[in-house]
């Protein structure tokens, strides 16, 4: 049993805890499913106005007992990045209150501010999007915040790598050996964690115009501080999946491109590289259904390891 019934239903308890943090006179009138998160259950709340008119707030909540566990660590987080976002000029979603601990939802819950836009995964446009993405991470980057976020953490080990079926044993054999060596110094950076096209909004231009925008970066709940090159790898992994493992190699260089600083030296910069894709290989599963369920239905789970067996053997054959 789920927060939520098939329609969208939220329970009562969670229900009577969002409309407490609502303003006089507004009351919740519609509900709908958010698809595509991986963690957490996602409903995006339409709000009737004491005017007449509506607004919508998003709740997300952790329903799931295996993610609860680390359910309120997430949203504190995640509440502390928003905060630390407020007036930033990133476009983020603003917090309006968070129960990390289910005191009072029925499951570790947070409700914030709902961002126009949506994601765009389909492989016409990425060259125009590409750059794009690149200048927003280097703004994410940019910004020094009074209080930081927590150190960044990475879980996947040398023996938690799952080799692709087929992929080629030497070359992955080399890789992990890349990542049993100490982390690199590095100079810290405010990261968002999960930077990747399923968690940037953009824009709907009208037909025929270019001018395209990221209106919204969501899903900030491993806000953390570290390496800009962690970010920059993540995203890169989830390009080359998505997309190819070409475009996965580009981003870096868009990323410099843009003004951002990665490492200073190749072998630097090869060890989170790889790192993010050997992480990916224990959750490729995962990944794949949400897109698959946006539309990229070519993106089977068997896909999703191939193209991750190529964009690591490009990693490590690439000149360093």
């Amino acid at each position: 049993m789920t927060d939520y019934d098939e329609a969208g239903a939220v329970r009562p308890s969670t229900l009577a805890w969002v409309s407490r943090h609502l303003e006089a006179g507004e009351r919740i009138v519609g509900i709908e499913v958010l698809r595509g998160g991986i963690t957490a259950e996602m409903r995006r709340l339409t709000i009737g106005t004491r005017e007449g008119g509506t607004r919508d707030l998003v709740l997300r909540s952790f329903v799931d007992p295996f993610h609860g566990e680390r359910a309120e660590d997430w949203l504190h987080r995640e509440a502390g990045a928003l905060t630390r976002l407020a007036g930033t000029g990133v476009p983020a979603p603003r917090l309006v209150a968070v129960d990390p601990t289910a005191a009072q939802c029925a499951y570790p819950s947070l409700l914030m501010t709902h961002v126009a836009g949506r994601t765009v995964l389909d492989d016409e446009g990425l060259p125009t999007r590409l750059p794009l993405l690149a200048r927003q991470l280097v703004a994410i980057h940019a910004l020094r915040p009074a209080e930081r976020p927590r150190e960044y953490v990475t879980l996947t080990t040398a023996d938690t790598v799952v080799v692709p079926k087929g992929a080629d044993a030497a070359v992955w054999g080399a890789a992990v050996d890349v990542i049993r060596k100490p982390a690199p110094p590095c100079a810290g950076r405010f990261l968002h964690r999960d930077f990747q096209p399923g968690n940037v909004l953009f824009d709907a231009p009208p037909p025929g115009s270019a001018d395209l925008r990221i209106t919204g970066v969501v899903d900030w709940a491993a806000a953390s501080w570290g390496p800009a090159d962690l970010d920059v790898a993540h995203c890169s992994t989830n390009l080359a999946l998505l997309h190819g493992p070409a475009w996965g190699l580009r981003f870096a260089e868009a990323y410099e491109e843009a003004g951002g600083v990665l490492a200073a030296t190749a072998g630097e910069r090869l060890y989170w590289q790889v790192r993010d894709g050997l992480a990916c290989s224990e959750e490729v599963r995962q990944v794949a259904r949400p897109w698959r369920e946006a539309g990229r239905r070519e993106l089977t789970t068997r896909v999703v390891e191939e193209r991750l067996d190529a964009y690591v053997t490009a990693l490590m054959d690439a000149p360093g």
